[in-house]
This record gives C-alpha cells, structure tokens and sequence, in this order.
C-alpha cells in the first residue's frame, strides 16, 4: 500500500512539473514576448510586472509577483480545502515561479495572432494535466473551491470578473489591440482545457457496478459526498445490479477515477455536466 501511495504522489509530482514548465514556456516564449496575457492569476501578475516595470522605479519579476499573490490564497486553501491539495497547488505555484525566473524570454517575431493561440494552448495543456492528476495550478481555481464550499454558488462570475479587468487595462495602457489578441488566447485556452479536463464546477457520477457495497465504502472513505442507490437492471443480460449516483466538484474527479478504477474496473460509469445543484450539498 505504502508503495502505490509513493508512485501515485510520485505522478502528481511529475505531472505538476511538467504543467509548470509548459506554463512557464508558453509565458516566456509566446504571450510575454507578443504582449499577449494569461488568465487568472498568472495574467494578473503579468499585468502587475509590466505595470512596475514600466511605471514605477520597481522591477518586479512576473514569478516573484506570482509567488506573492498566490501565498495568501494558499493559507486560505490549507484551512478551508484540504491540505494535501493545497500543497501541491502551491508547488505547481513555485516551480513555475522558479521557471519563469529560468527560461529565457523569446523575442517576438511574425503572427501576433500565433503567438496567442499557441501560448493559450500550451497553457491550457499544462492546466489542464495538471488538473486531471488532482492538483491546480492555485490561484483563483483554489479560491473557487473555497466560495463553491462555503456559498455553494457558481464562480464563473469570478474568473470573468477578474480576466475582465485583466483584458480592459491591458487594452487601456498597451492598446486594444493586444486586448482582443488576449481575448482569442483566453478562448483557445478554455477549448482546450474543456477537452482535457472539464471547466465545470460541479459534476454528477453514475456508476453501474456488481458491487455496490464495496464501490460506496471506497467512496465514503475518500470523499465526504452522499451517494444515492438506484436499482438496475442489464437490457441484455438482465442481470440486476446497483447504480451509484454521486455529485462531487470537479477537484475531486481524479480521485473519483482512481477509486472506481480500484474497485470495479468494469464499471460503467457516466459523468455528466451539472448546471445546479438545490437541496442539501455537502460542503466541508
């Protein structure tokens, strides 16, 4: 057991390495370069250097303003979201803070407009693998976690209002130009994401499998979530069996995989958007 645990933690470190990394090269080799911005945090702290740099006698670096904005937010994590995800946002955070400090910054040449579209590509892969393995990129995806717990209400206004204010100041101090080159970065970067991950918030699980019993003690002492049985039956086969369905967030998907995986290999399982939950969702 203790040699699964080490390769499984083993992975997320090395999938948080490379999401950092390419990251950091989409940052330094395609949007810096094109004056292009990121979303989130990473585009704040793009934004914020370029402001400091060219306004003010401080020059602070991108990762080291990355580094700053996303400490709190992992204070708030730690306490509010679980510990063991927090941390390695967080290392997500650093080493691509450190990469940032380490790739060189490519000099701009040719289509702006490739420059955007490949640079919110390869920003969405590294988020995107990086969020399939159970960890983030911290920032607002950690933030979202904490409003989504303690309101139980949609965050999408969040991430528009903050990219909002990103986009509207970039196009205000460095032209509208490079605002709409940011918007079809954003977009290319949501595609993506939505087609290795998932942006929804909140999921619904249906597992059809033999062993019921097993599938929702596996659940329960992994994920704090109700699960309701729904009697089943093979049109086929005709054989009875148990459907589990289950609400989670989408942090909490990979885990979701890997206990179905352990349990019940050749359960049928279906994962479907979910637009609203009403009644009684658990929160903590």
């Amino acid at each position: 057991m203790k040699k699964e645990l080490l390769i499984e933690h083993g992975k997320k470190i090395v999938v948080v390495l490379v999401g950092a990394i390419l990251n950091a090269f989409a940052m330094n080799y395609f949007l810096k370069p094109a004056n292009v911005y990121s979303s989130g945090f990473s585009g704040a702290a793009q934004l914020l250097s370029n402001i400091f740099n060219q306004y003010t006698p401080l020059h602070l670096s991108m990762g080291l303003l990355l580094l700053i904005l996303n400490i709190p937010v992992a204070i708030l994590g730690w306490l509010k979201v679980g510990k063991l995800f927090t941390l390695y946002s967080f290392v997500s955070v650093v080493l691509m803070s450190v990469f940032l400090e380490i790739i060189p910054v490519h000099k701009a040449s040719g289509d702006i407009l490739l420059y955007a579209v490949f640079g919110g590509v390869l920003t969405a892969i590294g988020v995107g693998i990086t969020l399939k393995f159970g960890a983030s990129t911290g920032g607002l995806d950690i933030i979202a976690m904490v409003l989504s717990r303690m309101k139980d209400k949609p965050v999408g206004i969040y991430y528009f209002a903050l990219n909002a204010v990103i986009i509207v100041t970039a196009g205000y101090l460095y032209g509208w130009d490079k605002a709409l080159y940011t918007l079809v970065s954003l977009y290319a970067s949501t595609r993506v994401i939505d087609a290795i991950h998932t942006r929804h918030q909140k999921l619904t699980v249906m597992i059809i499998t033999k062993i019921p019993t097993e599938m929702k003690k596996a659940i329960h002492a992994k994920l704090v979530r109700g699960i309701t049985l729904i009697p089943a039956k093979g049109a086929f086969s005709n054989e009875d069996r148990e459907m589990l369905m289950i609400v989670i967030t989408r942090y909490e998907l990979y885990e979701m995989e890997h206990i179905i995986k352990e349990v019940d290999p050749n359960a049928f399982t279906n994962v479907v958007q979910t637009a609203a939950v009403y009644g009684f969702f658990r929160k903590d």
